[in-house]
């Protein structure tokens, strides 16, 4: 049990420093440059394209859509043209802030989840096709394959804590419905900890127990996504090398 969850841990980065060593088993400047050519270009295509998935996923869902608000660096202006939710403008990258989820917590893991699916269908299997394939390719995938790959560890404390938030508020609230569990809530974890327990507002220990219970549900589902692109990966790319 203890290996397998050592291994699961460490799969991540083994398979990062696996499409590493293909990239630079001959040194060469080129692949260098296309690598972290490759990484910018997939960073600036992926983060509007996170974006949007939260708004689908919230529409998909049955919820609505009021403001997304994108960086202006990552072509909020032109996105604006073509979706009208969209505003230019945002202390971070981007952030969903105009949606209603009809009250739906699962509606609310949608929103949140939708843009994880491309880590799993694409981000993980590119990653890991990087090992074995030759240095250009191998820069190639690696490159493109890294933002998206990595996006739940990137959202550890952002919707990878939200969603840890909602489920375990949602089980707290079952228990025990004069708790206020909602008070975690948050896709700022840092935010969150610094307005609950530093800034002179009363808290509990619950309060404490849940933003931490919160937290380790969320690297939890962010191991969970990474290994369902792993079974994936495992799934097409073992299509590919069947003999015709």
């Amino acid at each position: 049990m203890t290996k397998n969850i050592k291994y699961i841990l460490a799969l991540p980065f083994e398979d990062f420093f696996s499409g590493l060593e293909s990239c630079i088993a001959k040194f060469s400047l080129i692949t260098i440059i296309v690598l972290l050519a490759s990484f910018v270009a997939s960073w600036w295509i992926y983060v509007p394209i996170h974006e949007l998935g939260h708004a689908f996923g919230c529409i998909l869902g049955g919820g609505s859509v009021t403001e997304l608000q994108i960086s202006p660096m990552y072509g909020a202006s032109i996105l604006k043209e073509i979706f009208p939710f969209v505003t230019v403008g945002s202390e971070y990258a981007g952030q969903l802030t105009g949606f209603d989820t009809k009250g739906s917590d699962l509606i609310y893991l949608l929103t949140d989840f939708f843009p994880f699916l491309l880590t799993i269908f694409v981000g993980v299997p590119l990653l890991r096709s990087a090992a074995g394939s030759k240095p250009i390719w191998a820069a190639i995938k690696l490159g493109f394959g890294l933002p998206i790959a990595f996006a739940p560890f990137i959202s550890f404390s952002g919707d990878y804590y939200e969603m840890g938030s909602i489920i375990i508020s949602k089980i707290a609230d079952r228990i025990s419905p004069g708790i206020e569990a909602l008070r975690w809530r948050s896709d700022d974890v840092f935010k969150l900890v610094g307005e609950m327990f530093f800034a002179g507002t009363p808290y509990g220990i619950i309060d404490i127990v849940g933003v931490i219970l919160s937290f380790i549900l969320g690297i939890v589902l962010i191991y969970i996504t990474y290994m369902l692109g792993v079974f994936w990966s495992r799934i097409i790319l073992s299509s590919k090398n069947k003999p015709a």
